[in-house]
């Protein structure tokens, strides 16, 4: 009987609660929003990529973070074309099922593994700046590298299980739909309230302690001209913007679609999904823009990305002219 329930309302969630299939301005929208998350966010990390190398090859803990975002990103980017052609394809993925999983699992993995890495370099930031000789023994490079690995791998090995636990609720074989599938179930409804709270709340309260600490510090500090104050202050104010740009909407209407799923019933709560489909579908576009701006944004940030930058480029343009052995004439 519980089997046969939970079937019917899997093989009706989407005929039923959110009708997707006449929607071509809307994946002609979403489509964009990845071809320039695609694009961008591919040149921007390659172009940032050796210089951030020649960070870690200097021993700055600051790179190695950046190496791991740049990885986590460009790792994200490669499956970006999966989701471009599902919007092409006016939401049917016309791929095997398995790519489904695959491209769900990178994304997912990828926005979260970008919020920790953030936070690991904030956090080594108002280390630095806070308590700077409790900074000399704390910020080693292997305890990078350590903090680095337990935020891929605990990341990834959560939304492995979660993928594993709910298989059906990601592909619907009916409409061809890849992680559209409505109404939400329990487990997903719970989950979606963990990822807000472990994955979205939490770190964006430690990102407004670290540069509150950061830039109170930095104005009250001597030692620092105006100039370096503004460009603390610039970051601070960057960061919490992006975050809140990139994955506050996303989360909120998370938030706000698991809440419904528990205080609706079911004749609501799918005409509540159909009403917010478009806007919820437009903020996880939206989140994927994260890949464009990490890179942009750190470089700006220091100081030794952009001289290593002049350095690797201007190598690479000075070793590719012509050597000219032949005298001028006059």
């Amino acid at each position: 009987m519980a089997s046969t329930l939970k079937t019917d309302m899997r093989n009706n969630s989407n005929n039923t609660c959110v009708d997707i299939n006449d929607t071509t301005w809307l994946s002609d929208l979403l489509m964009g929003i990845y071809i320039v998350a695609f694009i961008f966010g591919l040149v921007f990390n390659l172009i940032v990529f050796a210089p951030i190398v020649q960070q870690i090859r200097r021993k700055n803990v600051l790179g190695i973070y950046l190496v791991h975002l740049s990885v986590s990103d460009l790792l994200f980017i490669v499956t970006i074309p999966l989701w471009i052609f599902y919007y092409h394809s006016n939401h049917h993925w016309s791929l095997p099922t398995w790519t489904c999983d695959l491209a769900g699992f990178v994304y997912y993995s990828n926005m979260y593994i970008s919020i920790y890495l953030l936070c690991c370099i904030s956090l080594d930031r108002c280390l630095t700046i806070s308590f700077p000789f409790q900074a000399k023994v704390l910020r080693r490079s292997h305890y990078a590298w350590g903090a680095c690995t337990v935020v891929f791998v605990v990341i990834a090995a959560l939304h492995a299980a979660v993928l594993n636990l709910d298989k059906e609720e990601v592909y619907d074989n009916a409409t061809r739909q890849c992680y559209e599938t409505y109404p939400i179930n329990d487990r997903i409804a719970l989950f979606n309230l963990l990822r807000v709270v472990l994955g979205f709340a939490i770190p964006f309260v430690v990102f407004v302690v670290c540069y509150a600490r950061i830039w109170t510090e930095v104005r009250n500090s001597t030692g620092l001209d105006e100039r370096g104050k503004q460009k603390v202050k610039r970051l601070a104010v960057a960061v919490i913007s992006i975050f809140c740009v990139c994955f506050f909407p996303y989360h909120l209407l998370l938030a706000t679609r698991s809440i419904a799923f528990y205080v609706m019933d079911r004749a609501s709560n799918c005409e509540f999904e159909g009403r917010l489909h478009f806007t919820f579908a437009g903020t996880l576009a939206l989140s994927s823009l994260n890949c464009v701006v990490d890179p942009v944004l750190y470089m700006l940030a220091s100081n030794g990305v952009r001289e290593d930058m002049r350095v690797c480029y201007r190598r690479r343009v000075v070793q590719s002219q012509p050597i000219y052995t032949a005298t001028t004439k006059v």
